[in-house]
């Protein structure tokens, strides 16, 4: 019988713990979030970011600039930021406007203050052999803390990844090549993909195509942790639109042996797992 992988269930027990940490500690733990324009999904996202942080006892402290700002303004907070005793973790709202410099940006994030884990020295002791990051990507981290709770073997298991993005395929590569998992990427240039997907024990797939991955491309007992998420029209829903991920989920729950549903399954695993690092932050930084 499929096991449904309940990231819902999950990221509520974990908030829970870090509300319970939080008590322990003598002050609050903050949070910096900078939003560059008015994008509605990162409205949207901050907005949740923000009440969870609320929920377990971390001050937030939100910070907007027009979609016009500079470069250099941006950095210029970042560096004020990182030198604030007060501040335990720092993120920009991504995507950012394209006149700017996403890469200037990011590094300008103290590593220790980069509780997105998206900063080069945090990136390289992810993928060295022997080094521990500072901070692990909050996706990949999820999906992996997922696997963990529900007692899934990684060591050893033949995982696929599907994305090899900055933010979620590399990193959840890196940390499951540190766990001791073989690892394939398959990527916009992979011939046969299907092919690779057959000989998978675990699959994560991060690409955006909407049900992209059906049932006969994947062998009976296959775990898999989708991260996809793409609206697609509907006009049985209210909205008009529904949430899919990148695996044909109706076909593909009949033969995995545990999956990931969408909504509800990696995506509140990212919010939890920046909280946690958010905490783990204050922690080193107060060596506590």
């Amino acid at each position: 019988m499929t096991t449904l992988i309940n990231g819902k269930k999950i990221s509520k027990e974990i908030l829970n713990e870090i509300a319970e940490d939080i008590k322990t500690l003598n002050i609050k733990p903050v949070l910096a979030v900078i939003q560059i324009g008015d994008r509605k999904d990162s409205t949207i996202y901050i907005r949740k970011k923000r009440e969870a942080c609320e929920l377990v006892g971390i001050e937030s402290r939100i910070y907007n600039f027009k979609t016009n700002v500079s470069t250099d303004e941006v950095c210029s907070l970042l560096l004020r930021l990182n030198h604030d005793d007060e501040v335990n973790g720092i993120l920009v709202q991504l995507p950012i406007p394209d006149h700017l410099n996403n890469e200037e940006i990011l590094s300008k994030i103290s590593y220790r203050k980069d509780v997105d884990g998206f900063h080069v020295l945090n990136m390289g002791n992810l993928a060295m052999d022997g080094r521990i990051p500072y901070f692990v990507p909050c996706t990949p981290l999820g999906c992996f803390e997922l696997l963990k709770r529900y007692n899934i073997t990684i060591k050893g298991k033949h995982v696929v990844v599907v994305g090899k993005s900055n933010i979620v395929g590399l990193p959840m590569a890196l940390l499951l090549l540190k766990n001791q998992a073989t690892v394939t990427i398959c990527h916009l240039e992979t011939k046969n993909i299907e092919n690779h997907l057959k000989m998978a024990d675990i699959v994560v797939s991060a690409c955006g195509c909407p049900r992209m991955i059906k049932k006969d491309w994947l062998k009976e007992g296959v775990v898999v942790i989708d991260i996809g998420i793409t609206a697609i029209p509907d006009s049985t829903r209210k909205r008009g639109y529904r949430l899919v991920g990148d695996v044909d989920f109706e076909e593909v729950k009949n033969i995995a042996s545990a999956i990931t549903p969408v909504p509800g399954g990696v995506g509140p695993m990212t919010v939890a797992m920046l909280l946690k690092n958010t905490v783990e932050g204050f922690k080193k930084q107060n060596i506590l």
